[in-house]
């Protein structure tokens, strides 16, 4: 074979390689664990690209007068219509429903959602997941709130990234750490655990180049940092006013 087209070859299979593997194939991500649960300590706010093309987001939010269980409530129980989910965010929250939503209970409910992010808005599905398929186990206890969702299209049958929140219980108040995934692509309604083209083709490192930019994890920053200081500023005087709260 002559020289060049080997080496057209050798650089046709790498580039084939990095479409379907990515980058860094069998390298974490990150270690959601120890930077979300166990570490003490600053937390930084940031936008980054990570080795396997997906962009992290990362917010800390202080919430004086709030406490782990408090935000529970919200969630759990409180939230309910969209006049209460104007409240969080009066510019950029529209519209809310939720499906397969109990009192008490938020795992394997989604939030059905119309929210500005940016200059768009997103039509989007939350769905609400057991915390232990992020963690290996579930970090909840009584000063611990901890919240971890698959984030989708409304519209479509697809997820395209990974989000948690962890409430913890400080002398002030409580901290909230927030951290989104951006580029987990999913397929929700494949049955057999079968891996669809959207997945394959979606969750390389070159698709996710191309498909998430930095503008679209900034605006997320953004947004986030807003209406959770929304959340710890309305939160102390809706959860005391109300009278469905159980002491």
């Amino acid at each position: 074979m002559p020289i060049n087209s080997l080496i057209k070859l050798i650089v046709f299979l790498f580039l084939t390689a990095v479409c379907i593997f990515g980058l860094q194939p069998f390298q974490a991500s990150v270690d959601a664990s120890k930077t979300l649960v166990e570490q003490e300590g600053i937390y930084a706010n940031e936008v980054k690209r990570l080795s396997d093309g997906t962009y992290l987001v990362a917010v800390r939010t202080d919430m004086p007068d709030v406490k782990a269980d408090m935000v529970r409530w919200w969630f759990k129980e409180f939230l309910q219509t969209s006049e209460q989910y104007k409240l969080w965010h009066p510019k950029d929250h529209v519209w809310m429903n939720w499906e397969n939503k109990k009192p008490g209970t938020i795992i394997g409910a989604s939030h059905l959602v119309h929210e500005y992010i940016g200059k768009d808005l997103n039509k989007l599905r939350i769905n609400f997941i057991d915390p232990s398929e992020f963690f290996g186990y579930d970090p909840n206890d009584i000063n611990t709130f901890v919240l971890c969702a698959k984030v989708g299209y409304l519209l479509e049958s697809l997820n395209i990234a990974k989000m948690c929140h962890i409430i913890r219980d400080t002398k002030k108040g409580s901290e909230m750490r927030t951290r989104f995934w951006l580029g987990h692509v999913e397929e929700r309604d494949v049955k057999n655990n079968l891996i669809s083209i959207q997945e394959l083709i979606g969750n390389t490192s070159l698709a996710r180049l191309f498909m998430v930019t930095k503008e679209d994890a900034e605006d997320l920053k953004k947004h986030a940092e807003e209406e959770m200081k929304f959340l710890s500023e309305i939160l102390p005087n809706i959860y005391n006013s109300n009278s469905t709260v159980k002491q």
